[in-house]
């Protein structure tokens, strides 16, 4: 049986629980294969608490492995850090000039533990070149409220708003993550495709260890697909692979803990 293949563009996270290691082990969880387009190179100093630094790959090397990938072929792809506007308009010319249908854009405008925008001069270019462009955006609260130029967003209300202003920039759909800092009981996500909103609720999991979560969910997503099922059920399985993936997050230092990818297959195998 030939696997379906995935491509990430994306930064690689030297600790191993974002970026491209949390895709491509999201994408063997799910039986696709991937193959990874590296934008940068994420270090954290273990004297500085953690602090990320950010290590950019040129441009042409990045054009050398996108055309390494696309000889072989993908029948999906999803983007996470890009980190600068020439590398959001090489991505955006890699989904029409290869004419790929399923494409998840994770709209990444900071690194977990960091509060500034790595670049900001990228939103712009994340909302008007490449969100455009998108099957599914999935940005969290912090990126909806930049995408759709809003205040904050704190309640449900202000999702379903911020969804349709980010919808008017042409994605198919929008899918906006309500994480730990919605104020509502539930972990709640909300999904628009431009006429009707779709509510998805998972259980609260009071928790830390969420390194990865958003790489996770949207590479799920882009997993599922690849594998041909319909934008509502792509995010729904990935709805319940997030959940299990953090509630089965551990520590991994004093600074971070990741989620983990292995926790749905493994939950499936002792209830055999």
């Amino acid at each position: 049986m030939t696997m379906k293949k995935v491509l990430t563009i994306a930064g690689s996270d030297t600790s191993g629980g974002a970026g491209i290691q949390a895709d491509i082990k999201t994408f063997q969880e799910h039986g696709v294969y991937g193959m990874t387009a590296l934008t940068t190179i994420v270090t954290m100093d273990p004297k500085n608490d953690w602090h990320h630094n950010v290590f950019p790959i040129d441009i042409e090397t990045l054009q050398t492995q996108l055309e390494t990938i696309l000889s072989v072929g993908v029948d999906a792809m999803k983007t996470g850090m890009l980190g600068s506007v020439d590398i959001i308009k090489l991505a955006a010319k890699t989904i029409t000039e290869n004419d790929i249908k399923h494409v998840v854009i994770d709209p990444v405008m900071v690194c977990k533990g960091e509060d500034e925008v790595l670049h900001p001069e990228t939103a712009d270019a994340l909302r008007e070149i490449l969100t455009p462009l998108a099957t599914v955006v999935t940005p969290n609260l912090f990126e909806a409220s930049q995408l759709a130029k809003t205040a904050p967003l704190k309640t449900i209300e202000d999702m379903k708003e911020a969804a349709v202003k980010i919808h008017e920039l042409g994605p198919k759909y929008v899918l906006i993550k309500g994480g730990s800092k919605l104020q509502h009981e539930k972990a709640v996500d909300v999904l628009y495709d431009g006429s009707d909103f779709t509510v998805l609720e998972g259980e609260r999991i009071q928790t830390t260890y969420t390194h990865g979560a958003g790489c996770t969910y949207s590479s799920a997503i882009t997993a599922q697909l690849a594998k041909g099922k319909s934008v509502i059920e792509a995010v729904t399985a990935a709805k319940e692979f997030i959940s299990d993936a953090i509630n089965h997050g551990f520590k991994l230092n004093e600074y971070v803990g990741p989620t983990r990818q292995g926790a749905s297959r493994h939950l499936k195998a002792e209830e055999k």
